[in-house]
């Protein structure tokens, strides 16, 4: 009997060894596991930012080409096309109409005014789409 106790004992005993060995074996894989759970997580997250910009910045390039193409329409049509009468009066006594006006023939017409005031009507007549 002594033997079959002794015996039964050792398989007990074998057994709790096997045991522990696999619930150490078991903690180590889930600790393992754990870590590549965080990992795709982190991966998942990280991906998830990268969407979220690239979906940004193609809005934002949108908008830029609908900005320039904006821009370019407004140099192809200038806000202002017109001048004030003074200056038209001015420049009709002398010859200059509607159309686009000769550098030469108003540097002529200009003659008479300062330096301040030629700039002035240079600078109205290129708002108003008159001289390149």
């Amino acid at each position: 009997m002594e033997n079959k106790e002794r015996e039964m004992a050792e398989r007990l005993e074998a057994a709790t060894t096997l045991l522990k060995r696999a619930l150490s074996w078991l903690e180590e894989r889930q600790s393992a596991l754990t870590g590549e759970v965080e990992k795709i997580s982190a991966t998942v997250e990280q991906n998830r930012r990268e969407a979220e910009l690239a979906e940004k910045l193609a809005v934002a390039e949108r908008e830029i080409a609908g900005l320039k193409a904006a821009g370019a329409q407004n140099a192809l049509n200038p806000l202002r096309k017109t001048m004030p009468a003074a200056t038209s009066e001015m420049l009709a006594k002398h010859g200059i109409g509607d159309g686009p006006v000769d550098v030469r023939t108003l540097d002529a017409a200009l003659v008479s005014l300062s330096l301040e005031q030629r700039i002035a009507v240079k600078t109205q007549l290129l708002r108003a789409g008159a001289i390149a």
